[in-house]
């Protein structure tokens, strides 16, 4: 179904919207969307630093006979 909506289709739901809704709410509205879009790449970009802290510190948790016993498997 929206396989076959192509540019004009998409222009036309866009001035759709900006008509019902103004120029100001959809600024608005699009303002929130970067905010929320910008808050989700700062949470993956936490996520990845505390998995990467995580793995550094039960790496360092290790005592070297574990590592060597590790190893021989």
């Amino acid at each position: 179904m929206l396989n076959n909506i192509g540019l004009p289709g998409i222009l036309l739901i866009a001035v759709i919207v900006l008509v019902l809704f103004g120029r100001g709410k959809v600024s608005s509205l699009m303002g929130e969307v970067g905010k929320g879009i910008t808050s989700f790449k700062k949470g993956i970009k936490e996520g990845d630093n505390e998995i990467e802290t995580q793995r550094a510190t039960d790496a360092r948790d290790v005592t070297p006979e574990e590592r060597e016993r590790s190893k021989n498997l």
